[in-house]
Order: C-alpha cells, then structure tokens, then sequence
C-alpha cells in the first residue's frame, strides 16, 4: 500500500473519532456547568473543557470569554479551529475521497452524509440546536462510519491502519476527559470529595455513555477511584486506555505481520500496554492523576511519531 494511501485511511479515522470527542466535551461542560459549588455557588466548566481540548488559546485570541455560546461555536462549528467537529468532519470525508477506491460504498456514504448533514446544522439557527442534539447527532455519525468500515471493508493493511488511527485517538481522547475532570476540581481543593464533585464524576461517565456500563462492571456507589479504573486500567471498558492501547498494539502488530518485520511503533506500543497491565490504581494517586495523565498522552503522542516515521512518510507502508 502507498503510504500516502495509509496515511488517509490512518487520519480518516482519527478525524472521526476526534469529532465525536469534541462533541462529548462540549456535552460534558453542559452537564458540569449545571452543578452548584459547595463553596462558590454555579461556576463556570467551560474552560477545563478548553483545556483539555488543547485549543485555550486559540479560543481565547478569537473569543476571549469562555461561555457555552462561544465554547459551542470554536469546538462544534469553527472552521478555523482545527479540532472543531465542522473541521474534523470536513477532514475525514476529504482523506476518504482521496482513496475512495479503498473504502467500501457504505463507508463513503456514510462520511458523505455525515459531512452534507452538517452543512444543515450550518443552516440551521443556533436556537435551533440543543447541544445534546449536536452531540448525539456527532456520535451517531461516528457509529455508522465506525461500523460500515467493520463490516464491509476487508481485513487487510488498510483496515488496520484505519482502526489504529481510531484507536490510538480514543487513548488519547479518554485522557483528555479526566483531564477535565482534574481541572474541574483543581482551583477549588475543598471541593474535591463532596456530593457535588462525586455527581461530576457521574457526569463524565454520562457524557462518555460509560454510565451503564459502570453499574454492569461495579455495581453499587459512584466513587472516583471506581471510575477511574474503568476509565483507565479496566480492559473490558472500551474506552479505557487499557482498551485502547491493546486494541492500537493489536492493530500494529497486524501490520508487522503484514509487511514481515517489527517496527518501533510495535515495541513502544508493546512497552505501554505492558506498563499499563502493570499498573495499580495506587501507583496512579501516588503520581498524581494529571502526571499520569500527561505522561501518557506524551507516550501516545510517542507511538504516533514512530507510525508516521514507520508506514507513513515513504512511498510504499
């Protein structure tokens, strides 16, 4: 396969899962915003929401205040924003044409529609649009794109190349949303462990649509450390990073036995989910939930460079 045709596939499917992370963030700012602070009374979410979008600072150049109606613009509808759903959306349906011939007709007619779709959001007047409609709508876009490519597309370089970029962008993503959560409880010390912030640990499993499959694995009350190994360490959960660095190792490995060699994007990979087999929920609070986190986005971020170097900046993968 060229690698210029890997490297579509690959970013068609990081786009897609990037759009609906965008929408879930927005979705979980809503829901957070909603809770009242012991101490200070309604407070605003909507800048962790930005930080952990990784895009603060471009938002505030163009917006400067962080509220919901600014927030909902840059994340969902700005074209600009790289990382917005308008740009993730547009992004995908753009690499999916250029290799059209490798994509089967129900991948592409999802994208397609998903991308003109949209375009009648535009359209549509913001008073109009609810978030939670933005954000189920964003999600069952990636759904039906998500599972045309598994049911019709054959089990070759080019599928797994496409499911590494998904799941290498969801390890990434599910970081981010307890990154939220980290800054959410972060200026406020005496906020962390009262009902309010025990409900906005059970807004972000909500906003995830993890909430369900929480009860199903534990049962019983909502706790941080409870969430944060399903969300983190738990293999069954997939969007725990555990899941997802398996399922990208998986994905790499596939592709080493496809062209006949191990690469250093098989042994970074191999050496995280290793480490993360290994890991307690008591090694992750001894570091510190955000070191953890970062140091795990910088490994993911790792695992990328060495597929871009790999399969994806030649001229054959």
């Amino acid at each position: 396969m060229l690698s210029r045709t890997a490297d579509n596939l690959f970013w068609l499917g990081r786009y897609m899962e990037r759009a609906e992370t965008m929408a879930r963030l927005i979705d979980a700012g809503a829901r957070m915003s909603m809770i009242p602070d012991t101490v200070d009374g309604f407070r605003s979410e909507w800048e962790p929401v930005l930080q952990a979008s990784g895009s603060m600072d471009a938002f505030s150049a163009k917006y400067g205040e962080p509220v919901e109606r600014n927030v909902l613009s840059h994340l969902f509808f700005d074209r600009e924003n790289p990382s917005s759903v308008a740009s993730c959306i547009a992004a995908a349906r753009e690499n999916a044409r250029i290799v059209r011939t490798a994509l089967s007709a129900p991948v592409w007619d999802a994208l397609n529609g998903a991308y003109q779709e949209f375009k009648e959001f535009e359209r549509t007047p913001r008073s109009e649009l609810s978030i939670a409609k933005l954000t189920e709508w964003t999600s069952r876009q990636n759904a039906l794109v998500n599972g045309a490519s598994h049911t019709t597309l054959l089990r070759n370089d080019g599928y797994h190349f496409l499911r590494l970029g998904y799941h290498l962008e969801r390890s990434d993503n599910t970081a981010r949303f307890l990154t939220v959560k980290y800054y959410v409880l972060m200026p406020d010390v005496g906020f962390a462990g009262t009902g309010p912030a025990n409900v906005q640990w059970q807004v972000l499993l909500r906003a995830m649509q993890m909430h369900r499959a929480f009860y199903w694995a534990y049962g019983g009350d909502v706790t941080p450390s409870k969430i944060v190994d399903l969300l983190i360490l738990n293999p069954a959960c997939p969007r725990s990073l555990r899941s997802a660095v398996d399922s990208s190792t998986d994905d790499l490995m596939r592709l080493a036995d496809w062209y006949g060699a191990e690469s250093s994007a098989q042994i970074s990979a191999k050496k995280l989910l290793e480490a993360l087999k290994s890991t307690t929920l008591d090694d992750i609070f001894d570091e510190g939930l955000l070191d953890f986190l970062e140091r795990f986005k910088g490994d993911v971020a790792d695992i990328s460079t060495c597929v871009s170097s790999t399969y994806l900046n030649r001229g054959t993968a």
